[in-house]
């Protein structure tokens, strides 16, 4: 399945994502639903850089996710198959279901390289 049709039935039934976007292995976003290019830019930056940073402190292990809470919702930052998806959400969100909401994409996009 390609990334951009991917994320629309993932925010058609997810009621806990505002914003998403997936990069690929070099760090292009892929597909977004975000308001404009500059925003989804900013939210690939900001989880590959999350992901980065946690990887440096917990060395010697594959960080493959990372959720960050904020006052009005969450960013939360999941890569696996070289793909990153990164996505803003509600408050107070459930992490597992959005972890796993992101999962799916990155392996339903994955199923179609």
């Amino acid at each position: 399945m390609d990334a951009t049709t991917a994320l629309m039935e993932l925010v058609g039934v997810s009621t806990q994502v505002v914003e998403v976007v997936v990069s690929g292995p070099s760090g292009s976003v892929e597909a977004a639903r975000t308001p404009s290019d500059t925003r989804a830019r900013e939210l690939a930056d900001a989880g590959a850089d999350l992901l980065s940073r946690a990887g440096a402190i917990r060395s010697g292990a594959p960080v493959g996710r990372v959720q960050v809470d904020l006052q009005r919702g969450s960013l939360v930052a999941v890569t696996e198959g070289g793909r990153t998806i990164v996505a803003t959400t509600i408050a107070d969100p459930t992490a597992a279901l959005v972890a796993l909401d992101l999962r799916t994409v990155l392996r339903r996009v994955g199923e179609e390289a």
